[in-house]
């Protein structure tokens, strides 16, 4: 494969160990009049690739002036934050490459429901000089740009609300790309928001140039072709960008739980996975913690702070499926503490990491754990309709809610201990066919511990879709899941 002919869709969601179904959801830059039409007249957005036609077929005809993303081959202009998350009064500092050299200016959004539209505005850098960065540094398949100089420095005012940021990176010839940061802060609130930056750095395959780029899935082969786990990395480094637009692969969960929680009033606090491994935040400060995308990688300590938290009372919402699969380790790098990402999986000496195979297994958190590839999306069943968290939904015992269960899934293990727990029931039993046509099932858990803490995990990555996402969005999922937060916000 030539680097010429590298696309997204060869090195992104699809070549991954799991799919995203949905995409990375609607952002308010991508709206607007930045579309044209291809050679069957169907309307295409800026950031889609053409596809190459076969010979004699119709082809894209050339793009209008306008917002074009960048890619990882030409490194029109890619960039990271140092440190993605940071308090009111701090300072982002990021790293931005651009080439050819030229001016280009940030624009900082924050994520939420803004009347619909989905994100604001909040400032814009003044015209800042680009430069081409160094090539990106390689050990062992661990890629860094610790070395990049630093492009700009943006101070956090201590007004600015705590929140989900993007900065929108534009260059003065109309190439884009993007970075992602949190604004985090210990005011003490109804529910935390941790965002799954270790998981989001996992499936990073920056730069996906057909040479460099590598994520604990893939790594390139020196022909260009994308070789699987048995030669990817084995260690990551948070100090580079995303890989494809800069924004990270299952990015638009989060992003669909926030436009929908702040749309009804949710008071929430924001975090990353890291500044939950670092101790940086006090989970008990919270009525709940919320999980509300894709969130695979978690370290000892991370499953230690969450499980303490529920001792004391904390509740726990977990959105996605596939949750705490495999235990990783946070090293430092020479940019900062908790830079380098580590997890062996099954290489190399020493045992698995896979915390099922370790002790305990994830199903004594979550009360359900990991089943499964969903190849199709497949109809939730729901079971225990009387229950409270169905009240009021419309939905009846058995009911079928259409295309609920993807991606991946989770269930009850039966032969795997089980928390501790004065209550405990399965809310959905959903048959579904895996990718070898054998016939598996679903399942949604909720469980009260002994500290009065409820346990909620939804089994599917379709659920935080279902609450904001155009084309997924299901009334009876929503109005659940308001149910399962007025409980824990004490508001019912």
């Amino acid at each position: 494969m030539g680097t010429e002919q590298v696309r997204r869709w060869e090195s992104g969601a699809l070549a991954h160990a799991v799919s995203d179904p949905f995409g990375q959801g609607p952002l308010p830059w991508l709206r607007g009049g930045e579309y044209y039409f291809d050679g069957t007249g169907q309307i295409i957005p800026w950031y889609v690739d053409p596809v190459v036609a076969p010979a004699g077929a119709r082809v894209p005809p050339p793009r209008r002036p306008g917002p074009r993303t960048a890619d990882d081959v030409h490194c029109q202009i890619k960039g990271f934050a140092t440190d993605s998350a940071v308090a009111p009064g701090e300072a982002v500092d990021f790293r931005i490459t651009v080439d050819p050299p030229q001016q280009f200016s940030v624009d900082i959004y924050r994520i939420g429901h803004y009347g619909g539209v989905g994100a604001a505005k909040i400032t814009t850098s003044p015209r800042l000089s680009g430069i081409v960065q160094p090539p990106p540094l390689t050990a062992d398949r661990t890629v860094s740009c610790h070395h990049w100089w630093l492009s700009w420095r943006l101070q956090i005012p201590s007004f600015w609300s705590t929140g989900a940021y993007v900065a929108v990176l534009t260059t003065a010839d109309g190439y884009r790309s993007h970075i992602p940061f949190t604004v985090r802060d210990s005011t003490p609130a109804d529910l935390l928001l941790v965002l799954p930056d270790i998981t989001w750095q996992a499936y990073n395959l920056y730069p996906e140039d057909g040479r460099t780029g590598a994520s604990l899935y893939h790594a390139w082969g020196e022909d260009g072709r994308l070789l699987g786990e048995e030669g990817a990395a084995t260690t990551v480094s948070f100090d580079r960008p995303y890989a494809g637009a800069g924004l990270p692969l299952h990015v638009g969960h989060a992003y669909d739980f926030i436009r929908w929680a702040e749309r009804y009033g949710y008071g929430l606090a924001y975090a990353e996975t890291r500044d939950l491994h670092a101790g940086r935040i006090d989970p008990a400060r919270y009525r709940g913690l919320v999980f509300p995308g894709h969130d695979e990688y978690w370290s000892p300590a991370m499953r230690h702070a969450v499980e303490n938290a529920r001792d004391c009372g904390t509740s726990l919402v977990f959105l996605s499926s596939n949750t705490m699969y495999w235990q990783v380790e946070l090293a430092p790098s020479p940019a900062g503490t908790d830079h380098l990402l580590t997890c062996r999986k099954r290489r190399g000496p020493g045992r698995s990491a896979l915390w099922r195979e370790m002790s305990p297994p994830e199903q004594q958190l979550l009360g359900i754990q990991y089943a499964g590839r969903v190849p199709e999306p497949a109809p939730l069943v729901v079971r225990n309709a009387d229950h409270w968290l169905w009240e009021a939904t419309g939905a009846g015992e058995g009911d079928e809610l259409s295309g609920l269960v993807a991606g991946e899934a989770d269930r009850y293990f039966p032969r795997t201990a089980l928390p501790e727990h004065t209550r405990r029931i399965l809310l959905a039993h959903s048959p579904y066919e895996d990718g070898e046509g054998t016939r598996r099932h679903q399942e949604t858990s909720l469980y009260r511990a002994p500290s009065g803490a409820l346990v909620f995990a939804s089994g599917t990555f379709a659920w935080s879709p279902a609450l904001d996402r155009p084309g997924h969005v299901d009334p009876r999922i929503q109005r659940a899941t308001a149910n399962l937060l007025d409980r824990i916000c004490k508001r019912a």
